[in-house]
């Protein structure tokens, strides 16, 4: 009984009844009269099967109380209702009551109709509203498909175009430093050769001075040889007047102007180093650019001939000039005043060019360094001028300054070399040289650079040039035996005598006390007795 009871719950048959005649309702004046009817009797059978249902129940219900169970129940309901022609009358439950239950139930569910409704109208829009945003995102999908092709399209014509933009702009930034370079570089020039100039002038007008002063004092001798003439003609031997007391000698040019042409020359020194060392490394290395070793060693071989040859052309100046001045020289200074002096005047005698051409024939003839045989050791003829007269300048001073000598596989030394960034900082020798040390005598003033490296030999393979003539030997050091002979025989072009062992012919004591540092016992050294 149970069962068939939450069966026919579950089945919902009054829910659905309710349903239809709400539905007939809300139709009833669309509808024709035979739908109208139709429903009328859908509704009449569907009121017959649950009542059927209910009969059944009954029926269910009855069996279970026995024979006699509810059998006055029936009495006082059922069969009164059959007969009155299923009205309802009862004593228990009022009409009223049954009304009231019935529109109860009714109105719940018309409430749960409505909600129902409005929550698949709620649905329905919320699809409505889903299709449209999905219609929405389509469309905007196809704009941005389209304007992304619109966008590659664009950025394919434009890449072309930007980047001839950059390679123009690159192209014109290069031409603008370059000139901007060459503006540099000419104006530099104009600079050295004003500054040359203005030093040549103001040579001369010292010059021209010491002139008026010793032709006063020519004059002032004059007149009293004169005088002393007259008296010997007039017969009057009258005592000679006193000739006037020497006057203090005064510093000449050359010593008033030493600490500033030093510092100069230092500077000058270093800058050579710093750039136009530099600018002549790249000019190298597009002629040798496998061989990084052959391009530094080129450069100092280069440094050192310089400087020889400047030495050597000061050394016959000096020598030039002191034989015209021992004739006429009278003044306070000493002659070897007078003859530093008119050379420090007198800059623009030095014959830059002929010692630039020395300097080439020398490294061509140097057994340590090659070049291409089509190319030719002039392409250095700036940085080597620059050099000679750097040499010049310092063989000019006082105490002269001059760079130190230097030997392949000679022991480092942390005094007078720095360590180039490719060196084996463990190596105690010196591979080659790259920038020579600038010396006053024994004192270091400026350092220069050198490569270490472990197995560094003492005689590096020999290298020339195929078209060259045979290169010269050179011993690795000088031999006593040799040390008297006037021709020099070093391992390198250097600037002093370095002081002999104990035991050897010449002293340190005594070491020659000349302006320029002759290489060793060369034929030029003669010039250190004057």
């Amino acid at each position: 009984m149970a069962e068939s009871l939450r069966r026919m719950v579950n089945n919902g048959n009054f829910t659905s009844l309710q349903d239809k005649l709400e539905k007939w309702l809300d139709d009833y004046h669309i509808n024709t009269n035979d739908q109208n009817v139709a429903r009328a009797c859908e509704l009449v059978e569907l009121n017959a099967r649950v009542q059927g249902q209910l009969f059944t129940l009954l029926n269910l219900v009855a069996s279970e109380g026995g024979l006699y169970g509810g059998v006055n129940t029936l009495k006082n309901r059922l069969l009164p209702w059959l007969s009155s022609g299923f009205a309802a009358s009862a004593a228990s439950v009022s009409a009223d009551t049954s009304l009231a239950v019935l529109a109860e139930a009714a109105d719940k569910d018309r409430q749960i109709t409505e909600i129902q409704s409005h929550y698949e109208q709620q649905l329905d829009n919320m699809e409505k509203d889903l299709n449209d945003t999905k219609e929405d995102a389509a469309a905007l999908k196809a704009e941005l498909d389209e304007t992304r092709d619109e966008l590659d399209d664009t950025r394919r014509k434009s890449t072309g175009t930007m980047m001839a933009t950059e390679d123009e702009i690159i192209r014109l930034k290069e031409d603008q430093v370059r000139s901007l370079e060459n503006r540099i570089r000419d104006r530099r020039r104009q600079l050295r050769l004003t500054r040359d100039e203005a030093s040549s002038l103001r040579t001369r007008v010292d010059l021209v001075g010491d002139y008026e002063r010793q032709v006063r004092v020519l004059r002032d001798e004059i007149a009293i040889l004169r005088g002393e003439r007259a008296a010997l003609e007039n017969g009057f031997p009258e005592p000679l007047p006193p000739l006037p007391p020497p006057r203090p000698g005064s510093p000449t040019h050359a010593k008033l102007t030493d600490s500033v042409r030093r510092s100069r020359l230092i500077g000058r020194y270093n800058d050579l180093f710093s750039i136009d060392r530099v600018e002549a490394l790249t000019t190298l290395r597009r002629y040798i650019p496998d061989d990084e070793e052959m391009v530094q060693r080129i450069i100092f071989v280069g440094v050192q001939e310089a400087f020889h040859a400047a030495k050597m052309a000061f050394r016959a100046m000096r020598l030039r000039v002191r034989k015209n001045l021992a004739i006429t020289h009278v003044g306070p200074e000493t002659l070897e005043e007078a003859v530093l002096d008119y050379i420090v005047r007198n800059t623009d005698l030095f014959d830059v060019n002929g010692a630039v051409q020395d300097t080439i024939r020398a490294m061509n003839v140097n057994p340590k360094i090659s070049f291409p045989a089509e190319i030719d050791f002039n392409l250095l003829h700036p940085f080597i001028r620059e050099v000679c007269r750097c040499g010049w300048g310092m063989c000019a001073l006082e105490p002269p300054l001059d760079i130190s000598p230097a030997t392949d596989a000679e022991l480092y030394n942390e005094l007078k070399y720095r360590r180039s960034y490719d060196s084996e900082f463990t190596a105690p020798l010196v591979a080659y040289h790259v920038w020579p040390a600038m010396m006053e005598y024994d004192r270091v003033v400026v350092k220069g650079e050198a490569v270490t490296k472990r197995g560094a030999s003492l005689f590096s393979p020999r290298r020339s040039r195929s078209r060259s003539p045979s290169p010269r030997l050179r011993s690795p050091s000088p031999s006593p035996r040799r040390a008297t002979s006037p021709r020099p025989m070093s391992p390198s072009r250097s600037r002093s005598p370095s002081p002999t062992r104990s035991g050897s012919a010449m002293s340190v004591s005594s070491r020659p006390s000349s302006r320029s540092s002759p290489r060793p016992y060369s034929a030029a050294s003669s010039y250190v007795s004057y």
